[in-house]
């Protein structure tokens, strides 16, 4: 397990995912408590990335419940359908939203959020949760974060098979 990630600051954003990812994949090799997990990759992602704000928000029956985070105080509960992330739910695809204040039906968390990335996670087809990704500066993400989040969320995923 490792005690702490080794990320250097100074690359480019893909160089620090090339840096990020075997280090995820190892926190998680062999530790079986899902919520364990997904706090770390939470944990990885927000200072290996310099995120504002990165969590889970875990399906229980017609809503997502705030799971393991990193950052400041969030929503506890969204609606099927609603926001990005009940948006990302509901259609089970990744949604890039460049400009939060553009995107109809934004739920803010924080005034301090400016841009946002949401990844559903499945298993059997069916979404369980969502990576919810955000940003304090305006079209942060792009189409590294899209695939390389992407394979984050196949981590998670692979979780959830023994899970």
């Amino acid at each position: 397990m490792a005690e702490q990630l080794i990320i250097s600051t100074t690359s480019h954003k893909q160089q620090r995912y090339d840096q990020l990812l075997p280090q995820l994949e190892a926190l998680v090799d062999g530790e079986s408590d899902l919520i364990a997990n997904l706090s770390n990759i939470a944990s990885v992602l927000k200072y290996g990335m310099g995120f504002f704000w990165v969590g889970f928000y875990l399906v229980k029956e017609e809503e997502m419940v705030l799971g393991p985070f990193q950052g400041p105080v969030a929503c506890t509960r969204i609606p099927f359908g609603k926001g990005v992330c009940g948006q990302a739910w509901k259609n089970k695809k990744i949604i890039l939203v460049p400009d939060v204040e553009k995107f109809p039906g934004h739920i803010a968390c924080s005034s301090e959020s400016k841009s946002e990335i949401v990844l559903p996670v499945l298993k059997d087809g069916e979404v369980k949760m969502v990576l919810d990704v955000d940003s304090q500066k305006l079209n942060n993400f792009d189409k590294t974060d899209h695939s390389q989040l992407s394979r984050v969320v196949k981590v998670v995923e692979n979780l959830l098979i023994v899970n």
